[in-house]
């Protein structure tokens, strides 16, 4: 039985909670706000994000960091913009013996690094892992049959955090590439945020999936240019992901997308909808296109639409009018495309 710690009492984090407890681990889950925690237990469920996902009694629930010490594995389910600021503030209670997984996806502003990329910097002594692949929290929490990756440097690592995890319904594999992985996992959402501007603007079938198809091919491209291995992003944490978040429902950054299409300001969108990932994420990746020396006219254009202004038919019009070229073919200041 391992000891497994939680941090981020949100709809994902309390998922994999119920994930491992149903192997029999001790399962604790962290979060900084006593009013959700107490909410939390009074309930028994957690009734915003996973209503009627009835969460065992023996999950405990604190806002008191002790919790962390001795743990097997502790796993960040907190928004992208606040990883660093967690690990910072629990590293007196993380032993270097701990497996570190990331649950989160993002790119961090300003150093762009991945969110696994961070738990290094502050945890140079730990083995780091990441969980990703397309898993809708609300779908995992109701045991939905779901498969994504657990990748690391370290296999081991990899391995344990699969044997945690892994049950019926959440199926896991192993993988080598976490920065492939967390590149997949990060930019879909940007491609996603498009996707639901495509819907608001009434596009059709043909439209999304042209979308879709460039948008890996983007994504693809920046990988590569980072270190990840091409092949992962044809896999659950690059295909995968970008299918699930550019076509469901549960999507936060397709449907603050849709409601940008329908004319409601970026600002307003990401107000209504809550955390969306690929708005903080627009701007660091378009920052390392262009420092990489990437083609990626999809991110570029979102990035003019929510950061400058720019109106979604202009945006969709200036995809559509670039100049004639092969699909994989690169043209003159094409770097990579």
């Amino acid at each position: 039985m391992a000891k497994v710690t939680i941090l981020g009492a949100g709809a994902f984090g309390v998922s994999l909670a119920i994930a491992a407890h149903q192997n029999a681990h001790q399962v604790t889950v962290w979060d900084i706000s006593e009013e959700l925690v107490q909410t939390i237990l009074r309930n028994g469920e957690h009734k915003q994000k996973l209503p009627g996902v009835k969460i065992p009694a023996d999950i405990a629930f604190t806002c008191d960091p002790c919790c962390m010490e001795q743990s097997d594995l502790v796993v960040f389910v907190v928004p992208s913009r606040f990883v660093r600021e967690v690990a910072e503030k629990v590293k007196p209670h993380i032993s270097p013996e701990t497996i570190l997984v990331n649950a989160s996806k993002g790119l961090e502003e300003g150093t762009f690094y991945t969110m696994s990329q961070i738990l290094e910097s502050v945890y140079p002594d730990n083995a780091v892992g990441v969980i990703t692949g397309p898993s809708h929290a609300e779908e995992v929490g109701r045991g939905v049959p779901t498969t994504v990756v657990a990748a690391s440097k370290d296999e081991a690592a990899a391995v344990q955090i699969q044997a945690v995890f892994s049950n019926q319904t959440l199926r896991i594999y192993i993988n080598s590439d976490p920065v492939g992985c967390e590149i997949g996992g990060a930019l879909k959402n940007i491609i996603a945020l498009a996707a639901g501007i495509c819907d608001g603007l009434h596009c059709g079938d043909n439209t999304k999936a042209a979308l879709m198809t460039r948008g890996i091919h983007e994504i693809t491209n920046l990988g590569v240019r980072m270190g990840g291995k091409a092949e992962t992003f044809g896999g659950l944490s690059g295909i995968g992901d970008l299918i699930v978040t550019c076509c469901s429902m549960h999507s936060r950054n397709r449907r603050a997308g849709i409601l940008i299409g329908e004319g409601v300001s970026p600002e307003e969108a990401v107000r209504q909808v809550g955390t969306v990932e690929g708005y903080y994420c627009c701007h660091a990746a378009w920052a390392l296109a262009q420092k990489y020396g990437v083609s990626m006219p999809i991110t570029e254009q979102l990035y003019h639409v929510l950061f400058d202004g720019a109106s979604a038919e202009d945006a969709l019009h200036n995809l559509m009018s670039r100049p004639k070229k092969h699909e994989y073919e690169t043209l003159p200041g094409d770097a990579a495309q």
